[in-house]
């Protein structure tokens, strides 16, 4: 069972304090309903649109990135304490029923990659109609 000892002692100080400051497990979603689609944001700062992958399988929808940061020596100057950096995380979204898979798309946007699930037409609101008596 964690406690306050372990939350204090049971971490290393100077990997925190060293730690890149940007995303280093998974980033921070949101997910919203409208009237025509599904929409998922992924909060992934310091990431370009080529750095992420978008697999679906099996009506799982899974967001991943890997990514190597190099450092470069520049001329007169030498690194003199380094250390490899490699992030990567994956989210998985269990897709809702009613998704066209078809016509799942993607953009990437200032550190926001966004993904549109659009619904299949039956399961799109409906707008009310008047039913006839006979």
């Amino acid at each position: 069972m964690p406690n306050l000892f372990d939350d204090f002692f049971g971490r290393n100080f100077w990997n925190d304090v060293f730690e890149k400051p940007e995303w280093s497990s998974s980033p921070a979603v949101n997910v919203y309903e409208h009237k025509e689609d599904f929409e998922i944001e992924v909060a992934a700062p310091g990431l370009d649109k080529k750095d992420f992958h978008i697999d679906l399988k099996n009506n799982v929808l899974t967001v991943s990135s890997q990514k190597k940061e190099q450092k470069e020596e520049k001329d007169g100057e030498k690194v003199v304490f380094s250390e490899f950096n490699y992030s990567s995380f994956s989210r998985s979204f269990r897709l809702p029923e009613g998704v066209d898979a078809n016509k799942i798309k993607a953009k990437h946007k200032d550190g926001i990659l966004t993904i549109l699930l659009p619904k299949r037409e039956e399961y799109k609101e409906q707008a009310p109609r008047m039913i006839d008596i006979s």
